[in-house]
């Protein structure tokens, strides 16, 4: 416990100099995402990743580092849930047991099983990731790169044979690892470029989705209404565990995006979105969605819903 204290107070007083060097300089994330997505409101997925109202400069608030010590809790990490992270190189994960896959839950489903009336065992846990956004330039200011790894682990207290450490090392890795041939990939670790991302894929007229569950209970849901295509384009961003807010964002070409309004047994709501990868050929035959569906690469669309906290962007 000490030693997360330390962990946390060091990480603190180091992000707090940052962001006051650079606080004058900083520009309203409401102003930056307005000016770049004029017609976009900002999704509450965004929105519980910021606060604004702790940043410098606000009177009578303290200052917010937008870090966390509740982000590398390694217990998080192995309880998990049974969707993928990030792209289609997820699945591979998923299949060596990276990701850990819930008992009796639909993890991966076909296209044509998105209907009124389908029912599937889901379970939409909320992100037990508490880190935030940063501003980008306290992001940048951070170096985030394999190479500069013991520097990362030095300057927020972290052991090299942690399990903290561990999983920082797999999240640069898996931002470092190269796109998969119809991937365009990338690892925002800011507001900015989070938005910039996106917007240079879809342009600046462009929705945003996510997933939104009364509550997380692993329970029967039922298609309460007609499924609503939002797009065959899109650009998904998964957040990552790490000491700020990282998102994996790619534009993976050949898949459909759906809204679903399911209705669980207990009359829970929710509203979850749903992509179907569309073009399977080239995935490895071992990967855990062909296992799980017992079919073969490139013979159907492979389906998926998105756990809380992630994005779609789809144009407007």
């Amino acid at each position: 416990m000490e030693h997360f204290r330390f962990i946390f107070l060091s990480s603190f007083l180091y992000v707090i100099l940052l962001v006051g060097v650079f606080a004058s300089e900083d520009v309203s994330w409401e102003t930056y995402w307005q000016s770049a997505l004029p017609k976009t409101p900002i999704p509450q997925a965004v929105q519980e990743l910021l606060h604004p109202e702790n940043w410098p400069g606000t009177e009578g608030k303290s200052t917010y580092t937008g870090i966390s010590k509740d982000a590398l809790n390694i217990n998080t990490i192995q309880s998990g849930s049974a969707f993928p992270t990030a792209g289609p190189d997820s699945y591979a994960k998923a299949a060596t047991g990276k990701i850990p896959v819930e008992q009796g839950v639909t993890t991966f489903f076909f296209e044509k099983d998105l209907h009124l009336g389908k029912k599937m065992t889901l379970h939409f846990p909320k992100t037990t990731n508490n880190a935030n956004l940063l501003p980008r330039l306290v992001a940048r200011a951070l170096p985030f790169s394999s190479s500069k790894l013991p520097e990362i682990l030095n300057r927020f207290s972290l052991k090299p044979e942690s399990a903290e450490a561990e999983i920082v090392k797999q999240t640069i890795e898996e931002c470092e690892e190269p796109s998969i041939e119809g991937e365009d990939k990338y690892c925002a670790t800011s507001l900015e470029s989070l938005v910039d991302f996106s917007v240079s894929k879809l342009g600046k007229y462009a929705e945003v989705f996510s997933t939104k569950v009364d509550v997380e209970n692993k329970q029967e849901y039922r298609i309460a209404r007609r499924v609503e295509k939002v797009g065959e384009r899109s650009v998904v961003c998964h957040k990552q565990k790490y000491v700020y807010a990282v998102f994996y964002c790619h534009e993976v070409r050949s898949t459909r995006a759906y809204k679903v309004s399911l209705v669980g047994a207990d009359g829970t709501k929710a509203e979850a979105v749903a992509v179907c990868h569309t073009d399977t050929r080239k995935w490895n035959i071992k990967l855990l969605a062909f296992q799980l569906l017992k079919i073969k690469p490139g013979t159907v669309p492979v389906c998926h819903f998105l756990p809380s906290g992630n994005l779609l962007w789809v144009p407007n």
